[in-house]
């Protein structure tokens, strides 16, 4: 005899919270190159300390994703998401307060690049591969994605107002708050199958033979090369651009609004 399958929240909800989730969490990591200039020169640090921080925050966000995942999938989205979007504000306080670059390293880089893990595709997109029907489920993932380009042209600006108007640290205490609204947002990702005393789904199917499952497609190899030259790429241009066009190039202010 089969037990009854949990029942499924419904596309609306699932896309709703989780690209809400996903343009806040990005959208804030996207505004970061706004303060290479005024971080470095309140601290009198190079520039290169700065952009080693976030360089590390790419690299933790990829490694902490596999077991962001992994968690996900074993005790729910909704606990991952929680721990993420603290760790998130705790990264930012961090960003505010930090005195030496260990320090800043330590929470600009390796703990707002786990908070990214625990608030963004690795969680979101398993939810909507568990609650949306396959028929849909691509355009779901793509609504999902494009959340996060938005987040962009949200957050960016606002980042800027933030720094304009109280000054570059009490902007990271601002938007240290705002990463916190992801925390209401997360029930709406919390899935039957792992509340209410419900077990968790059943999987036969281990991460090591998931990865060499997915190892065997030329598409996914190339898909994942692509994230590299993607994701340091752009992270490298969206660090430095804004503090590069101030001191080198135009020699004006732009408006983040242009950035964005």
């Amino acid at each position: 005899m089969h037990s009854a399958a949990a029942p499924k929240l419904s596309m609306t909800q699932v896309l709703a919270c989780g690209a809400l989730i996903v343009t806040l969490s990005m959208g804030i990591r996207h505004g970061f190159g706004l303060w290479l200039l005024p971080i470095s020169q309140a601290h009198g640090w190079e520039r290169g300390t700065f952009s080693f921080a976030l360089a590390i925050q790419n690299l933790s966000w990829g490694v902490f994703g596999i077991f962001a995942g992994m968690l996900a999938d074993r005790f729910g989205a909704f606990k991952v998401l929680v721990g993420g979007c603290i760790a998130f504000a705790l990264g930012l306080v961090g960003m505010a307060l930090a005195k030496d670059p260990l320090t800043f390293t330590l929470t600009a880089g390796v703990l707002i690049g786990a908070a990214q893990a625990g608030t963004t595709y690795a969680v979101v997109y398993g939810v909507i591969g568990r609650q949306i029907d396959p028929a849909k489920r691509s355009w779901a993932m793509g609504v999902a994605a494009a959340a996060g380009s938005f987040g962009q042209f949200l957050m960016v600006p606002v980042e800027g107002a933030l720094i304009r108007n109280f000054g570059w640290d009490n902007a990271l205490l601002v938007l240290s708050a705002i990463a916190l609204l992801i925390a209401p947002l997360a029930p709406g990702l919390r899935e039957p199958g792992f509340g209410g005393g419900a077990a968790p789904l059943k999987r036969e199917q281990t991460i090591v033979q998931a990865l060499g499952e997915a190892f065997k497609y030329p598409s996914f190899q190339l898909l994942m090369a692509g994230y590299f030259v993607c994701g340091f790429r752009w992270c490298s241009s969206a660090c430095t651009c804004p503090a590069t066009s101030r001191t080198r190039v135009c020699r004006r202010k732009w408006p983040a609004t242009r950035w964005a």
